[in-house]
């Protein structure tokens, strides 16, 4: 690999302070719809943060027939994740913590949509993402200040005046009742920064297609599979960075 793809701990951190120069909206194309095909995305920088190293160990796929079975929650079962159609690498693993971050810490790569939990063993748990399209991204460092259960989602003012056939879902009218259409869908860790909400997520997904795409307004996508098991790992107040 290039010099020029190696960044220093010290250039993590500086890259952490950043914050991105547009505003969230949104987290979801929108209520139902899949946008086939990856999106072209621009970074700001042209460098692949991280690279799992080769010790990653793929589940087996009895294991993966457990893990991205249906699963019955909150009174809405959860189909099964059709994962032979999934890259493999997207697939809910350990392996070796590559971030350099403290044990108990969210760290979301964006350009290789990863998302990792640092264990305390030098270990972490690796998960899969969508995220969001370019315009759309935040990053920076922040907390878990809020997680919920199959929360109600409603789209951002900015994000209704764009796309008025959801107003029904507005802030003001409620938004729309948790289910397994609805964009947040089992589960979503609200971050704030400095003590104010980012309006960024990481939540649940109710199609499995948009993992490792950039198709959401913003958002962290997971398998609702996999955002229950990072939701059972996380506590309120977890550390998060996030890299683009």
């Amino acid at each position: 690999m290039s010099s020029d793809r190696h960044l220093s701990r010290r250039s993590f951190l500086s890259l952490s302070a950043l914050t991105a120069a547009s505003a969230l909206t949104g987290c979801a194309s929108s209520a139902n719809t899949v946008t086939s095909g990856d999106t072209s995305i621009i970074y700001r920088s042209p460098m692949r943060l991280f690279q799992s190293p080769g010790a990653s160990s793929v589940p087996s796929g009895a294991e993966l027939a457990v893990m991205y079975g249906p699963v019955e929650d909150g009174g809405f079962l959860i189909p099964a994740v059709p994962y032979e159609e999934i890259d493999p690498r997207y697939y809910r693993q350990r392996v070796l913590d590559p971030t350099g971050q403290p044990p108990g810490t969210i760290v979301v790569d964006t350009p290789s949509r990863f998302l990792y939990l640092v264990q305390a063993d030098g270990m972490a748990m690796r998960y899969g993402v969508g995220i969001g399209r370019e315009g759309f991204a935040w990053q920076g460092s922040g907390v878990i200040q809020w997680r919920q259960k199959w929360p109600r989602w409603k789209p951002p003012n900015e994000m209704v005046a764009r796309q008025p056939e959801l107003v029904k879902y507005s802030i003001e009218n409620g938004g729309m009742e948790p289910g397994l259409k609805n964009p947040l869908g089992a589960r979503a860790l609200y971050i704030f920064s400095n003590g104010e909400d980012t309006l960024y997520r990481l939540h649940g997904n109710p199609d499995w297609r948009s993992i490792g795409k950039a198709v959401s307004s913003g958002c962290v996508r997971l398998l609702n599979q996999d955002i229950i098991d990072l939701y059972d790992r996380v506590p309120t107040k977890a550390p998060i960075v996030v890299w683009q």
